[in-house]
């Protein structure tokens, strides 16, 4: 049994339905956190840099984040309680 893909985009889903198969694809963010053991950020939108990050750790089964846009500080995530790695910044 393999592990399942849940995937939001606010402007590129109708794009990503016509590419992407084996996928779950949600209605936002949370919708999309929601039972994950870890969540990867790929986009800069402006939707994802305001999450809730309460309302969020509180769908995900781990609060896990990585994070290749680099969107958040590593202290305001420890803050919240997520494990989280981003890409091109130095390691703890």
């Amino acid at each position: 049994m393999g592990a399942e893909v849940r995937v939001f985009d606010p402007v590129g889903m109708e794009q990503a339905k016509k590419i992407f198969e084996n996928v779950t694809f949600c209605e936002n963010a949370y919708d999309c956190a929601r039972g994950c053991h870890a969540l990867v950020i790929v986009t800069e939108w402006e939707q994802f840099r305001a999450l809730d990050l309460q309302r969020l750790k509180q769908q995900m089964a781990q609060p896990i984040i990585v994070d290749l846009r680099n969107i958040y500080r590593t202290d305001e995530m420890a803050e919240h309680g997520f494990t989280y790695e981003s890409v091109g910044r130095p390691g703890k």
